[in-house]
């Protein structure tokens, strides 16, 4: 399955892609939090595809567990600059992280060729058909309130990315841009984090490219009991798993470490 983005080609099954974060943010939880510093989220992301990025993804509005929300205002104006700079000076294709449909329109017509929705169009159902006009990408991500599942976990949320992923194709999404994502992190506790993990090859029933988030999260952190900062070695290890259970793309914060780890393990794979 091959998707052309932003002007690359990405063939689905042939490796591991690696989208680098660019948070635009001053209350990230794993401390990397630009706040509104233009200038240092450009260079970031652009160190990053030199580190080897295949995307990157900006996103103005932390998502970390009590996080304060932002109007969509606010969130336009972290990013905007930064998507346009990013998309005008890399060569990869730059994603706009957001669950908002006015700043996703925004950060489409700043040059963004992805949008990653971390509700998986239940906030914003408008994102699909806005992705579909515009020939973007879009990645789908399981998300709940609570961590509460009254079924069997992955049932559940490979329902939720059925229904997400088939909203977008229905909208006009091509099938191979419709990219899905279990949500580490998001509605889950720990042990269900392990859980997604271990089963994450089930996702492939879905026939859609599987994105996994783990980088520096707090299920690594409580099992090593380190801070985010001190993650890096948890981070790998997880990347290296999802790599060899079938992830098609590994969001990261450390890029050229997880480059280099995504290589080898595509290679064992």
């Amino acid at each position: 399955m091959v998707a052309e983005i932003g002007g690359r080609r990405f063939e689905w099954g042939s490796r591991t892609y690696v989208m680098g974060i660019v948070n635009v943010t001053p209350d990230s939880f794993s401390g990397d939090g630009l706040g509104d510093d233009v200038v240092a989220a450009v260079e970031q992301g652009l160190r990053m595809v030199r580190e080897g990025a295949d995307m990157v993804d900006v996103g103005g509005e932390s998502t970390r567990p009590g996080h304060v929300p932002v109007t969509a205002v606010e969130e336009i104006a972290r990013v905007e600059s930064v998507v346009r700079r990013l998309a005008s000076e890399a060569d990869v294709p730059v994603s706009i992280d957001t669950y908002k449909a006015e700043v996703a329109e925004v950060g489409v017509a700043a040059g963004a060729t992805i949008v990653n929705d971390v509700w998986g169009l239940t906030r914003s159902p408008a994102i699909a058909d806005l992705a579909a006009r515009h020939g973007c990408a879009i990645v789908v991500m399981h998300n709940q309130d609570g961590t509460d599942y009254p079924g069997d976990l992955m049932d559940e949320i490979m329902r939720f990315l059925a229904v997400a992923a088939s909203r977008a194709v229905s909208a006009g999404v091509p099938k191979e841009k419709v990219i899905v994502d279990p949500g580490i992190g998001f509605g889950k506790t720990a042990e269900q984090n392990w859980e997604v993990m271990q089963r994450l090859d089930e996702l492939k029933e879905l026939g859609h490219p599987i994105l996994i988030g783990t980088s520096r999260k707090s299920f690594i952190g409580k099992l090593l009991d380190l801070p985010a900062s001190d993650r890096l070695e948890g981070t790998m290890a997880t990347v290296v798993a999802a790599v060899l259970r079938g992830a098609d793309i590994v969001r990261v914060h450390d890029v050229l470490q997880m480059v280099r780890a995504a290589r080898v393990a595509d290679r064992m794979r």
